[in-house]
C-alpha cells in the first residue's frame, strides 16, 4: 500500500501542490484515453515528458557542468516544500529524498492500481532525466519511490567518473 502524505501545510505550497496534481490528473486521463484506443503509454509518454525536460534543462538551467550550480537552480526552496524534500550536496553528488510526492497523490484518487501508479511516476521522472541529461558530466539515478510503496523516493544525481 502506497503511504503519501504531506506534513508541511502551507496556503502557497498547498496551491502549487494542487497545480502539480491537476497536471498528474491530465496525464492519468490521457493515459487513460491512450489506452482505450489501443496505444501503449511508453510510446508516447516517455518521449515526450524526456523531450519537456531537456526543453527545461536548456532553458531553465545554469549552463556548465557545476553541480553546486544545477542544485541552486533545480532544488529550490519551493520545490524543496512542496515534494518535502531532505537535500544533501555533496562536491560531486546531490541526493534528494522526497517524502512526500502531490504526482501519486492525483493518481491514488483515480486509481487503486498500483502498478500503473509506479509506471506513470517511472514515466514522469523522464522529466527529471531529460534536465539532467543536459549536463554531459552528470548522471541520474532514481532509487526507490512512493509510487511502489516505499516511504520516500531517493534520487542521485552525481558527476561522472
Amino acid at each position: 500500500m502506497i503511504k503519501n502524505e504531506a506534513t508541511i501545510n502551507e496556503p502557497h505550497i498547498n496551491d502549487l501542490r494542487d497545480a502539480i496534481e491537476h497536471r498528474a490528473t491530465w496525464f492519468y486521463f490521457l493515459t487513460k484515453a491512450a489506452n482505450e484506443r489501443g496505444l501503449n503509454l511508453d510510446d508516447y509518454a516517455r518521449e515526450a515528458i524526456y523531450n519537456c525536460g531537456a526543453f527545461h534543462g536548456m532553458v531553465k538551467f545554469p549552463e556548465g557542468e557545476d553541480l553546486k550550480a544545477f542544485h541552486d537552480a533545480f532544488a529550490t526552496e519551493n520545490v524543496k516544500k512542496i515534494f518535502e524534500w531532505d537535500v544533501d550536496l555533496q562536491e560531486d553528488e546531490l541526493n534528494v529524498t522526497f517524502n512526500y510526492c502531490p504526482l501519486v497523490k492525483a493518481w491514488q484518487k483515480l486509481t487503486d492500481d498500483e502498478k500503473l501508479i509506479d509506471h506513470m511516476c517511472d514515466i514522469a521522472m523522464d522529466g527529471d532525466r531529460g534536465i539532467v541529461a543536459k549536463y554531459d558530466t552528470f548522471e541520474f539515478d532514481l532509487g526507490d519511490t512512493i509510487a511502489k510503496g516505499c516511504p520516500s523516493c531517493k534520487l542521485t544525481i552525481r558527476k561522472k567518473k
